[in-house]
């Protein structure tokens, strides 16, 4: 039986225990911040760049391979780009 080919997306909730299992092997090792919806969001800039075909197995060895360096520059990169929205935040809790 052949596998099929369908955008990554699609194999989002299907891949979801190996998003979970990625998930615990970070916070093993010191990662709290790891979960799976920024888990996802990393391979899909990082490592597929969008929302590309694949099979369903080639989506999960994406997230079992998917390296800490990579996630961690990700959630860098988030951070810098987010830099609004945490002034923002900040502000509010001052209250200015």
């Amino acid at each position: 039986m052949e596998e099929s080919i369908r955008s990554i997306d699609e194999w989002r909730e299907i891949v979801e225990p190996a998003l979970e299992s990625k998930v615990e092997e970070f916070k093993l090792m010191g990662y709290k911040q790891a979960t799976n919806d920024n888990i996802w969001e990393c391979l899909k800039e990082k490592v597929w760049k969008g929302s590309p075909n694949k099979r369903l197995h080639e989506a999960v060895q994406d997230i079992f391979h998917l390296s800490t360096n990579i996630f961690m520059s990700y959630l860098t990169i988030s951070a810098y780009t987010n830099d609004d929205d945490l002034m923002t935040s900040i502000e509010a809790l001052l209250g200015n």
